[in-house]
């Protein structure tokens, strides 16, 4: 029997599309139809922004805790956050979980070793881009990184929270993204990661002058692998 994986959620279209990957790929690991019993909770975005903006991590942590909480009466066995920048709390809080954790940054880490790439563009919201998410996971494996400018962050962070949270993905929003991509191509980046777990709707490796590393569909194929594992 494969273990009953938790989603606590942030935002929703980063959510679905990995609640989506869990469902249509269990089936390559556990049959036809087939995958591990899934569970979603998620509090209103504006509750998590409120302590975002706020600088409160500590707070959005509690948030999670409660999730986690909320997902282990449900029957939950472990617990995935298809959301990168409530990684900068859930490493705060990571040890006083009432289930264990699979960490996007980690599992991303872990793939863009596997394919040998040496330098990346992070991508996500101004907080994550501008937070130890992903320096700390990516530093032990010889990966060096890098993030945008201070305007191009901007930017970004705001096409995420007045569009691509919405479920709307613009031409002109992928061209820019194309953009800051090719810069960073052009810098020495061999990869970028999409730090966001929206941005794989708008940006994928055919748009991309760079390879993508698409963090929701690596979270949750790491949740299905860690469902089926005896």
């Amino acid at each position: 029997m494969a273990r009953h994986i938790g989603i606590v959620a942030v935002s929703a279209e980063g959510a679905a599309l990995c609640y989506r990957t869990i469902c249509i790929e269990g089936a390559a690991l556990l049959g036809r139809h087939a995958h591990p019993e899934v569970t979603t909770h998620t509090y209103p975005l504006a509750d998590y922004m409120r302590h975002i903006d706020a600088g409160k991590w500590d707070e959005v942590g509690e948030m999670l805790l409660a999730s986690a909480e909320k997902l282990r009466t449900a029957g939950a066995d472990l617990l995935i956050c298809p959301d990168n920048t409530a990684h900068q709390a859930l490493d705060m809080v990571r040890d006083r979980s009432p289930l264990p954790w699979l960490h996007i940054a980690e599992e991303v880490a872990i793939v863009a070793d596997e394919r040998s790439f040496k330098r990346l563009l992070v991508l996500g919201t101004r907080y994550l881009m501008e937070s130890r998410v992903y320096p700390e996971k990516l530093r032990p494996k010889g990966i060096q990184h890098e993030i945008p400018g201070p305007e191009a962050r901007d930017r970004i962070n705001t096409l995420t929270f007045d569009e691509l949270v919405y479920g709307r993905f613009e031409e002109p929003t992928r061209s820019y993204f194309k953009h800051v991509i090719g810069d960073a191509q052009n810098r020495g980046c061999d990869a970028v990661i999409l730090g966001c777990t929206e941005f794989p709707l708008l940006i994928g490796d055919a748009d991309s002058p760079l390879p993508t590393l698409d963090s929701t569909r690596i979270l949750a194929r790491a949740a299905l692998q860690a469902a089926v594992r005896q």
